[in-house]
């Protein structure tokens, strides 16, 4: 195999009290990319659609991530890369993580796949950190692995997949503004008391167990970020009139996507999802916002080959 092509997926990182640890992927929007062997040693980056991003391979994500691949390996060949962008960066659905993973997933298909997932994670979160400025796996690993899953422990970096309940559904609004995630984090305090920390404790315990146990009630209780939700909320206009109206409209919760501005519920059904989808987006027309909306189940598989 000399080339392939690929769907990169859009993630959900923090997944509300997951913060940093916890994400998940969809199923129904995401990137392509195209890899090609070529003679030359190194990464070219060639094309680019849909953004305005750097060609260089030494800043941009994808080729971050595919050089940090390659680094120890002593190849007398390169690769080639074309992205189309379908997602936006800065909308917090991970645009910077679907290039990171798309690229290092490709490659190492074509290099006859020496290296496992958790590896391919550990190079992926290079592109993150020129993204971000911080070398964060919550939305890489579920891009790679699919489903949901837990980054346990980053020294040494250990990510276990968990379950996905079968009648589990995302709905994601992004109005058209940026937060950009480095603005984000930046909003972070560095120190939290330890009331707060031990409820986040357990909504985080009991959202795994939920997943595992297909019990949507308890999943909807664990829906709540008590540290960082209200740092970063005042940064997405609307937020929690969007929180109120998707409650009143039978989510089992939602909560920001990643850095934002994205907002993400969970519903069970895929009615239940367009329903939501409704009233997030009447949210935005009284703000007089143009959004973009996604109604997805969840992609348990992670990055597709395509041909």
């Amino acid at each position: 195999m000399n080339e392939i092509k690929l769907f990169c997926p859009a993630t959900i990182a923090n997944v509300s009290c997951g913060f940093d640890v916890l994400g998940l992927c969809l199923e129904s929007t995401g990137d392509q990319m195209l890899i090609r062997k070529v003679s030359t040693p190194g990464v070219r980056i060639t094309k680019i659609e849909g953004q305005q991003l750097p060609l260089e391979a030494e800043k941009n994500v994808a080729g971050v991530a595919a050089l940090a691949l390659l680094k120890d390996l002593d190849l007398d060949f390169g690769f080639e890369i074309e992205i189309i962008k379908i997602i936006k960066p800065g909308s917090g659905i991970g645009s910077s993580a679907a290039s990171a993973a798309g690229a290092v997933f490709g490659i190492n298909k074509l290099l006859g796949m020496p290296f496992n997932p958790t590896q391919l994670v550990g190079f992926a979160i290079q592109g993150e950190a020129l993204a971000s400025g911080t070398a964060h796996a919550d939305n890489v690993a579920p891009a790679l692995l699919g489903g949901f899953t837990l980054v346990k422990g980053y020294t040494p970096l250990e990510v276990i997949k968990l379950n996905t309940p079968k009648q589990l559904f995302a709905t994601v609004i992004h109005p058209q503004i940026e937060v950009k995630t480095a603005d984000a984090r930046s909003v972070l305090k560095q120190s939290i008391p330890l009331k707060k920390a031990i409820v986040q404790w357990g909504n985080l315990a009991g959202l795994v167990s939920a997943l595992y146990t297909e019990d949507y009630e308890l999943l909807s209780r664990c829906l709540h970020d008590e540290i960082i939700e209200p740092m970063r909320s005042p940064l997405i206009p609307g937020f929690h009139k969007v929180k109120e109206a998707v409650n009143k409209a039978g989510a089992l919760g939602s909560g920001i996507s990643g850095s934002g501005p994205s907002i993400f519920a969970l519903s069970k059904g895929k009615a239940m999802a367009e329903k939501v989808a409704v009233a997030m987006g009447d949210v935005y027309k009284d703000f007089g916002v143009d959004y973009d909306l996604h109604i997805s189940g969840i992609n348990t598989e992670g990055v597709k080959v395509l041909s």
